[in-house]
């Protein structure tokens, strides 16, 4: 099988939050499979606005960068029960266009708890008509007693979890 070209969103703006090192890890761990694009310019993201059509730059950078992959793969936090604010701004300047629409999504919420985030993050992505696998959305609670700091992934199960994603995602592409 040939690689296939993904574009790793992380939902965490902090330079190496847990968030990016777990894409890394992916990154890494399946470079036989995948060609992973980590966008880390969320933060300059314009807010949303739809009378700002044509879209600013940034937007049309990644709008072509999402276009011109084969799937997308976002591994976001939970803030206060929700999507952090800038992932859910780049979710909404994607809803004018049918750029999810047929493809391929994967999902990580890796955080304390998540389960919020997990359900909202879950229902947009089925709004959009993202193509899903079975397993390609994943719930990773206490993230930080799983992941080290220098981004080893320390819990078995956890691992496991992200190779059945891994899995249910490519076979979707």
């Amino acid at each position: 099988m040939d690689t296939r070209k993904v574009v790793a969103i992380s939902g965490s703006t902090r330079k190496g939050s847990t968030n990016e090192l777990i894409l890394r890890h992916i990154a890494k761990q399946y470079a036989h499979l995948l060609e992973v694009v980590i966008y880390n310019d969320l933060d300059k993201l314009p807010h949303f606005n739809p009378d700002m059509e044509p879209a600013p730059e940034e937007v049309l950078k990644l709008r072509s960068l999402i276009s011109s992959a084969d799937g997308v793969l976002i591994c976001t936090p939970e803030y206060i029960f929700s999507l952090p604010g800038s992932l859910k701004n780049m979710i909404d300047w994607m809803v004018s266009t049918t750029l999810f629409s047929g493809k391929p999504t994967a999902f990580i919420v890796a955080s304390a708890l998540g389960e919020k985030t997990f359900e909202s993050l879950n229902l947009i992505i089925k709004t959009l008509e993202a193509k899903m696998g079975d397993k390609a959305a994943l719930l990773i609670s206490g993230v930080r007693g799983k992941v080290s700091k220098s981004g080893q992934i320390t819990d078995q199960a956890t691992l496991q979890q992200i190779d059945e994603l891994v899995k249910s995602f490519t076979a979707s592409m």
